[in-house]
Parts: structure tokens; sequence; C-alpha cells
């Protein structure tokens, strides 16, 4: 039996099996002609007429998600935030938000001075969950913000009824999920209004930062492309007058990322086909391993396949008496020796971050705003999103590269040499202190 890495044994994955194999983007000539171009061609922001890049990209990407309007900004957290202020909502307004999430879905929630209500999610989607949704609904909620978790859309039919019920906008943050079907329809053109990321480390990347915003809506796109520079009328062929129309600030694209996302989307299906398959076969073996949850997907969604949660039940494995968090902190350790990324994404459900509890970098707003009720965020508001964060961790970015398969299949090798071992890794969590961060976290932070 080999010796596990982190007793000393050799490690499954080297790193020369990975190298550019797990390498993120994939950057081709296609993509130093394009940014080339745009050198050459001297257009370089999004007031090119509807001639450059950028409203190239616009027109792309809503063909490509089934919309009729696009706007590009300069990241994913500004495309969330336009969105947000393209539904006109008032000062102290409520938005439902998951627990389980990025920070950058509920900042721009309150850069809007509006208040997030954050609601549990699905313990199979991670998404989500319609029911709690629902329940989470009062006389100030305004609309449902819907987070597409790790690539995977949530449950969109269920939360339009509940919107729909209560007369609420729906709005995607669709950054995890370019390219994923609902229903046969994709995601960003499944709500009122959807935001997605370019970031470099997404499925569909630029070469830093950008973001987009879709809607079949001619007003909702309007007052984006508004509140896109400034409050001036940009739209191609008409000459710029230097009119304000509203208050606003600056979130152009720069045609340079514009350039390099369109190179990126005209390989993103061949991409996903690839990943998906990668993926699975991974997930395939993972799943023959016992104590090991593997992702889901419903029949009637697609994968993007961003984020791989894997959740360890240590129950299952005949050990109810460990901690869940303390068998994942030891299984994090010995896969990693093994040269397996593994890691936690998020650490808290995001109502418990210290931003939240303090509620400081906006001089207490939204909150202190007159007739904001109290809102008090405790960790039994979202038992499922603590159970999911204490039990599992993340495998990302290596498996985006569509040459992954190999390193895949190697990462597999490793967690059978780790799940051959077992009763080590279980010795070593039993005899492990382990208090939750979240407990930790509540005692540093004042009440």
């Amino acid at each position: 039996m080999s010796r596990l890495a982190m007793v000393g044994g050799e490690r499954t994955v080297r790193p020369q099996d990975t190298g550019a194999a797990v390498a993120w983007p994939v950057i081709t000539e296609a993509e130093h002609a394009a940014v080339q171009g745009v050198l050459d061609g001297g257009l370089f922001t999004s007031n090119d007429g509807g001639r450059g890049e950028v409203s190239g990209l616009q027109r792309d990407w809503a063909a490509y998600v089934g919309t009729r309007h696009c706007a590009a900004v300069v990241n994913g957290t500004a495309a969330l935030e336009l969105a947000l202020a393209a539904l006109d909502l008032a000062p102290g307004d409520e938005v439902l938000v998951p627990a389980l999430t990025f920070i950058g879905t509920a900042i721009p929630v309150v850069q809007r001075m509006l208040v997030p209500v954050f609601v549990d999610v699905d313990p199979v989607t991670y998404t989500m969950d319609p029911v709690r949704a629902e329940a989470a609904v009062t006389p100030r909620t305004r609309a449902i913000l819907v987070v597409h978790l790790h690539g995977l859309p949530a449950d969109m039919a269920a939360l339009r009824a509940v919107a729909d019920r209560h007369g609420l906008a729906l709005i995607e943050d669709a950054a995890q999920a370019q390219g994923a079907t609902y229903r046969g329809r994709r995601a960003g053109a499944l709500a009122d209004i959807a935001a997605t990321s370019l970031n470099v480390v997404k499925n569909l990347p630029t070469c830093g930062e950008g973001g987009l915003v879709t809607t079949d809506d001619d007003t909702l796109f309007e007052r984006v492309v508004l509140r896109r520079q400034f409050g001036e009328d940009l739209r191609a062929g008409a000459e710029r007058d230097y009119l304000s129309r509203v208050l606003a600030g600056n979130a152009k694209l720069s045609a340079v990322q514009a350039a390099f996302t369109r190179a990126q989307l005209a390989r993103l299906p061949e991409y996903a086909a690839a990943r998906n398959a990668n993926v699975t076969a991974f997930l395939d073996r993972l799943a023959a391993l016992p104590g090991i949850g593997v992702p889901m997907c419903p029949p009637d969604r697609t994968h993007a396949w961003h984020i791989v949660r894997l959740r360890f039940d240590p129950a299952a494995l005949g050990r109810p008496d460990i901690a869940p968090g303390a068998l994942r902190t030891v299984l994090k350790r010995a896969l990693r020796a093994e040269g397996v990324p593994m890691q936690q994404y998020q650490v808290l459900p995001l109502p418990l971050q210290p931003a939240f509890q303090r509620r400081e970098g906006y001089g207490g707003l939204p909150w202190t705003l007159p007739g904001v009720p109290a809102v008090r965020n405790s960790t039994e508001d979202h038992p499922v999103t603590l159970a999911v964060l204490e039990d599992s961790l993340t495998l990302q970015r290596w498996h985006l590269n569509p040459a992954a398969g190999p390193v895949l299949q190697r990462s597999a090798d490793a967690f059978d040499k780790v799940w051959s071992q077992l009763d080590t890794i279980l010795a070593i969590a039993a005899r492990t202190e382990y208090r939750p961060l979240w407990q930790r976290t509540a005692e540093a932070v004042p009440a």
C-alpha cells in the first residue's frame, strides 16, 4: 500500500502532470489577433458607433444567450449594480439574496441602498430554495436576486412563480453559469434582467475584468445604458451631446477586454462539451467511493461546471462521532499533499461575514434608513448553507481547460489512494481539535 503523501509518501499528481493542461484561460492566436486588431483599429471604448469590439460583443452575447439586448460593462459587480439600478428600486427596499454565494452578489444591493435579506439554499443544488424564498418575502420585498452557483441554474420556474405571486422583479447572477441551460433556455435569459462576469477565472473570461447585462425589456436596457457612462445617451449613430439624463458613474468596458472575450466566446460551446465530459468522468469515479457526495444536475438543466463541490459524510464512513469540519480539514490536507488543490469556497454563510455583522463601510446604511426594520442574522437562519460549508471542499479552475481530462483522472487516482487508507484519515480526524469558523467569528465580532 502506498504511503500517503502527507506522511512522506510520493504524491499522486505531480507538477509535470499538470502544466498547460490546467492553464486558464486558454490563449490562442485568435486572442492575440483580436487584441492586436483593437490596437490597430483605434476604437478603444464602448463609444464605438456600433462598429467596435464592445458593440460586437454585445451583439454576440445577446444572440448566444437569446435576449434582445446586452450591455457590456466594466465588471460583474457593476453589471449587478446596474441591473438593480435599472429596476428603479427605492432606498430601504428589500432584495432576497442566497446565503451561499460570493459577497460580490450582495455588495451591489448595499451599494444601491437596498437591504439584502438572506435566504437558505437547497441542499442538492446549492441554489436559492424557492420555499424559503417565499417565506422571506415581506411587504418591503421588491426583488429576488438568484445565483446560479457553481454553474448550475437555479429552479427558475419555482422562483418566477414566487416573484409573480408577490409582484417582485427577478434578477439572475449568472457569473458562474455561462452556457448553462434551464429547460432549453440559457442562463442570462431566464429573468427580467441578468448579469454575468467576464473575470479572467470565469468559464467565459476576458484578460482581466468585464461584465454583461442582458434583458428583453427595452426600458431596462435603456436605463442600464444611460447609467453606464454618466447618464449620457450614447446609442450607436447618435452624436454625443454631453447631456447627463440621470446621475450615474462610469462603467464602460474596454474594447481590448471585449475583443478577447469574443475570441473566447467562439470556442465556448466546444470547451463546455469537453469540460462536461471530463468532469462527469471524474465524478463517476468519485461517486463509487463511500462517504463522498458528488454534485448532481437535474434533468431539466445543464451544468457549466465552473466549480466542483464535494461533500464528505463521516456518518456514512461509520464515524458519526467525528465532526464534519474535522474530517473536511484532514481530507483537505491529505488531498492537497497528493497534488489535488482542494479548497473551501466560501467559509461562512454570507450574512455571517464580519462585513454584514458589523455593517460598516456605508455609515450603517441601508439598515439605518427610516422605516427599515431591524434584521437579525444568526446561525439558526441558514442551516443548509452552514452544513454545506462545514462538510465540503471544492475543486476550482483545474477542470476548466478542455485538455484537463487526464489530470482529473490522476486526481481521481489520488482520491482512490486516500480512500484506501481511510482508517488513518479517520483516526487523525478523531484526534483533531475543531471549532467551526462561525463560532470563532461570532466571538470576535461585537454584538
